[in-house]
């Protein structure tokens, strides 16, 4: 009988161990899949966090993108300039406006005879002499005639409209002419001084603004091309409040 109560009470002890072994490794694998759960979720959590970062960043560069508008593009040429300096642009038509009302005048006292006011009929400085010259005629043509012709055209391509044009014929035809006009004006001079031995008032101050005039305009091709409206016509095409602006 002491033997059998031995038995029962070395089973009773082995039971006990046994489940407080079993309930030692229920509590292990609980913390260890609790222990998961939390990291997986973590790890879930920043993976979320950084999805919204990466988005907000490309909203972010969207938004300056769309903020700082379409680029324009690059242009040789100052698109901010309709032809060459405005000074440049006031002078020359103002030259031409100073040449075609002289010749206005000339042509006016060829055809009435009449005596140029202010100068002198004798010495170096006679004006009758000059032009009732034979060289006052080229071709049979008064050369006051010539040069009021000359001049209305002069006026005309030397608007400020002119230079701003987009075609370069319009300002090849500009340059060719003022070579034209400096060829006839040092025949003139020749004229003057070696054949008729007498100079004109008028007739100078016509040759002088012929002179600044081809001057202006070989620096004007010299600094701003043969076609100076052509940058600011690009300008309008590609970007046409910026020309607008300008």
């Amino acid at each position: 009988m002491t033997a059998s109560k031995s038995n029962r009470a070395r089973n009773a002890r082995a039971a006990a161990q046994a489940s407080a072994a079993r309930n030692a490794a229920r509590g292990s694998t609980a913390v260890k899949n609790g222990t998961a759960a939390r990291n997986g979720a973590g790890r879930t959590e920043r993976a979320g966090g950084n999805g919204t970062a990466v988005k907000d960043r490309t909203q972010a560069r969207a938004a300056t993108a769309a903020g700082r508008g379409p680029r324009t593009p690059v242009v040789e040429d100052d698109p901010g300039q309709r032809g060459p300096a405005v000074w440049m642009q006031i002078m020359t038509f103002v030259l031409a406006l100073a040449g075609l009302g002289v010749s206005v005048y000339l042509t006016i006292a060829h055809f009435t005879e009449s005596a140029l006011a202010g100068c002198s009929e004798k010495g170096l400085i006679n004006c009758t002499r000059v032009t009732t010259s034979p060289q006052s005629y080229v071709f049979g043509i008064p050369v006051a005639v010539l040069g009021l012709a000359f001049f209305v055209f002069v006026a005309a391509i030397m608007s400020p409209w002119a230079w701003q044009a987009a075609r370069r014929e319009v300002h090849l035809l500009r340059i060719a002419s003022m070579v034209a006009g400096i060829g006839m004006v040092i025949y003139l001079v020749y004229a003057e001084f070696i054949i008729i031995g007498s100079i004109c008032l008028y007739c100078t101050s016509v040759h002088v603004i012929t002179f600044l005039l081809f001057v202006l305009t070989a620096f004007g091709a010299a600094i701003w091309g043969t076609k100076p409206g052509v940058a600011w016509m690009r300008a309008r095409k590609t970007d046409p409040e910026a020309a607008v602006s300008a």
